[in-house]
């Protein structure tokens, strides 16, 4: 935090927390003066002005076990959920590829319900680049696509077997288990095929009843489950 712009009420009720923000000027402000910085239709009464999250790319993805790497996700309700899933499972970062909503977007850092403070979060103009240094650190890419050769169910199952086994499983059981990277491409038109060709499997979801396809949120939701379950086995 650089600066904190707080309603004398908020003073009160938060002190133990502005207490704790050793060195960030606090500014007292009145109720119209606050809601005109936040977009928030109940504020709490305190706004912060912070640095900016983002990090470099090869400063989060070199060591990294876990990965969402979403390619032009531009809705901020689907890229703040992703950083929170990845969050939640035990993911180490996500990239932020193309033409992709801004992280620092309101809506992101509200449906990122505070991961995107605990998850390292890159943004990569080039999503080229940004699958080339995941594969360069040494991470298996798999690409979230609804035609994909692998089945993800069929994946889950091999690796829970291969776990069983002691991981003795020459057939592609551990390949959740690896550290991986999942691609996941933009929530109206996909993952461009020359950017999936990249990959090293295409990965699909199994559909079971009638609908068309998931929502990018959802399904990145149980791809990362899906890897962060197997890397725990």
């Amino acid at each position: 935090m650089v600066e904190v712009f707080a309603t004398p009420e908020a003073v009160r009720r938060f002190d133990a927390l502005l207490g704790g923000a050793v060195g960030t000027t606090v500014t007292l402000v009145d109720d119209r003066a606050l809601a005109s910085l936040t977009e928030a239709v109940s504020p709490a009464g305190l706004v912060a002005v912070c640095r900016l999250l983002d990090r470099p790319l090869e400063h989060v993805v070199p060591g990294s076990r876990l990965v969402a790497l979403c390619a032009e996700v531009r809705d901020p309700g689907n890229a703040g959920t992703i950083v929170r899933t990845t969050d939640a499972a035990g993911g180490d970062a996500v990239v932020l590829a193309g033409d992709a909503v801004d992280l620092h977007n309101p809506k992101t850092l509200r449906a990122s319900a505070g991961s995107a403070f605990h998850v390292p979060v890159a943004l990569e103009p080039d999503p080229v680049r940004a699958v080339e240094a995941a594969r360069a650190a040494g991470l298996t890419v798999l690409a979230a696509d609804g035609a994909g050769e692998l089945d993800l169910a069929e994946l889950e199952d091999a690796a829970r077997d291969a776990a069983r086994d002691g991981g003795r499983d020459g057939s592609g059981g551990a390949l959740l288990a690896r550290p991986t990277a999942w691609l996941l491409g933009n929530e109206a038109h996909g993952l461009d095929d020359a950017l999936a060709a990249l990959a090293d499997h295409r990965v699909r979801i199994p559909i079971h009843g009638r609908a068309e396809s998931l929502n990018l949120a959802s399904a990145a939701t149980l791809c990362l489950y899906a890897s962060a379950t197997a890397q725990r086995r």
